[in-house]
């Protein structure tokens, strides 16, 4: 049986922090604020993949009342969720997200973000799908507040 996830994820933009997507650093003057390095992008990878597994979510697993998740790299959080999924006896089929986003472009970024995501599920980069858009200057997004992320995951039983 395929089980599929929606996954969602935003978080303010602050100065003085670091933009993380994908597990790539992105230069920008602002990042994303929040208790982890605050991926917007794995962080819904991940809420996609649970929620296919029927397995909670990113704050069950990963609380951000937890200081052992300060400031955690998103990628090794990915990891440890593939690793959960393959012990449930799940294989990854695929993986789309889109962030939402007014700056920088991550078209320059999407091949190496699709690189660290499949490394990080143990899938063929054919498997992930990287998309971006922005908020046209509507809302919060388009106010160049902060960013989101919506993504769907395919399970299907390992093999």
């Amino acid at each position: 049986m395929t089980r599929v996830g929606i996954g969602y994820d935003s978080h303010r933009l602050a100065p003085g922090r670091p933009l993380i997507l994908g597990g790539v650093a992105i230069d920008s003057p602002v990042g994303l604020e929040g208790h982890s390095d605050a991926d917007v992008l794995t962080h819904a990878v991940i809420d996609a993949l649970l929620g296919a597994a029927a397995l909670g979510d990113i704050g069950t697993h990963f609380p951000d009342t937890d200081e052992r998740w300060r400031d955690a790299d998103s990628i090794a959080l990915l990891e440890q969720v593939a690793s959960l999924l393959a012990e449930r006896g799940h294989a990854v089929a695929n993986v789309d997200v889109t962030v939402v986003l007014e700056q920088p472009k991550l078209a320059p970024h999407r091949a190496q973000m699709v690189d660290r995501i499949a490394a990080a599920l143990g899938i063929g980069a054919d498997r992930v799908s990287i998309k971006a858009t922005t908020g046209e200057g509507i809302g919060f997004i388009g106010r160049g507040e902060g960013a989101a992320a919506l993504a769907t995951a395919a399970l299907e039983p390992a093999h």
